[in-house]
């Protein structure tokens, strides 16, 4: 694969750029809190991103999801670097996929809380654009005036790693000359109240791989990144998409395959389409939810796939898990990694599971890494594994 990665961004709980997650990584700060949305009373924590509420001049396309997509596309380079490729390439050369898997839900939510004496939608809350499942893509092309092929990803928790592997299809056949991919997930009453029917919520920071985990915490964000074929950009980021894995075991609702079928099929996939061998991959970013049964599944994967040297974490206590966003989030940490030597370690881990047996420590470790790999696997048994390398 010859696809590069020439900018990337996020914001979340844990920073609204990346170099506050950079921060807040190296410095081991949570960005989980106790839950204090609106309207919930559950004993959770959450990742909430508070900066969201002062975007609020969007007019028709209010919503939070979007308020976090805008505050997202406003950082680092991002703006410029994709205002460069529409003057050279016109706006119609340029791809937008992005991920997300409540897409404006928040809006809709508030809106059946303000019907009008006729029981109908008050007219502030009459947003058919927003009360749409590809809701973050329309929005997105309006904001930046991206002309191309636009499509919004909705596969659960892999959704936005998804978006990377339908970029590079784009771009392999010429589709496009670039594309941003993206994905943007917030919090809302029906996600957190959804998870905590399925007892999936802990009443404490979530423990990725711990053997006293208790559940996950949810939280909201927004990456981007530009993607380009190689040899067109020579401002890059100096990091390849080299491989992706893609798979549904469709085996349970919300339940990961028992013997992980399809998480296994994921990072196979990836290997060999950049044709590698485990032993080649530094550093693999998990999935690690901190439930019971996707961490025991995806450790004892890794285990058997990958050799002890290859190091891993989960970075979700630090912003906890961001659903449709999850995949971009943890895709830009791990690329991140080729930028800084530095492999986070996973926070909050304290005694690993004893049913596994892979190199996963508490503590940063220092690296100079050539292949960097993330998981993201979502419910219904959707699962996406990116592989990143170094060009340069």
């Amino acid at each position: 694969m010859n696809i590069d990665i020439i900018d990337y961004d996020s914001c979340s709980a844990a920073g609204v750029n990346v170099v506050a997650l950079r921060n807040s990584l190296s410095q081991h700060t949570s960005g989980l809190i106790k839950n204090d949305l609106p309207g919930s009373e559950l004993n959770t924590w959450i990742g909430r991103v508070k900066q969201i509420d002062a975007v609020d001049d969007l007019n028709q396309w209010q919503s939070r999801n979007n308020a976090l997509a805008a505050l997202g596309l406003e950082q680092g380079t991002l703006r410029n670097t994709l205002s460069g490729l529409q003057k050279k390439y016109g706006s119609s050369r340029i791809g937008l996929v992005m991920g997300s898997s409540t897409s404006s839900i928040d809006r809709t939510e508030t809106a059946y809380t303000c019907l009008n004496e006729n029981g109908e939608l008050a007219t502030a809350y009459q947003q058919p654009l927003v009360h749409n499942p590809h809701a973050p893509s329309l929005f997105v092309a309006h904001y930046t005036g991206i002309e191309g092929p636009a499509l919004t990803i909705n596969t659960a928790c892999s959704s936005s790693a998804k978006v990377f592997a339908t970029a590079a299809r784009w771009l392999e056949c010429n589709i496009v000359d670039a594309v941003l991919v993206g994905g943007v997930d917030t919090l809302c009453l029906s996600v957190l109240h959804g998870f905590n029917s399925l007892q999936l919520l802990s009443t404490n920071p979530c423990k990725p791989f711990d053997h006293h985990r208790d559940g996950i915490n949810l939280g909201e964000a927004s990456g981007f990144a530009i993607l380009q074929r190689s040899g067109e950009n020579e401002n890059g980021s100096g990091i390849r998409l080299t491989g992706y894995g893609e798979s549904s075991d469709a085996h349970h609702m919300s339940h990961p395959h028992p013997e992980g079928l399809g998480a296994r099929m994921s990072m196979t996939q990836a290997l060999q389409r950049a044709a590698l061998e485990p032993e080649a991959i530094d550093y693999i970013n998990l999935h690690g939810t901190a439930s019971r049964a996707n961490d025991l599944i995806e450790g004892q994967l890794v285990s058997d796939l990958f050799p002890k040297t290859t190091l891993c974490s989960s970075t979700k206590a630090w912003m906890g898990h961001t659903l449709g966003a999850a995949g971009i989030t943890e895709a830009i940490i791990t690329m991140d990694v080729l930028n800084t030597n530095v492999i986070p370690g996973s926070k909050n881990l304290e005694t690993l599971d004893e049913a596994l047996n892979f190199s996963i420590t508490a503590t940063d470790q220092h690296k100079v890494c050539q292949h960097v790999m993330t998981n993201s696997f979502g419910f219904g048994g959707n699962n996406c594994t990116l592989l990143f390398s170094k060009v340069r």
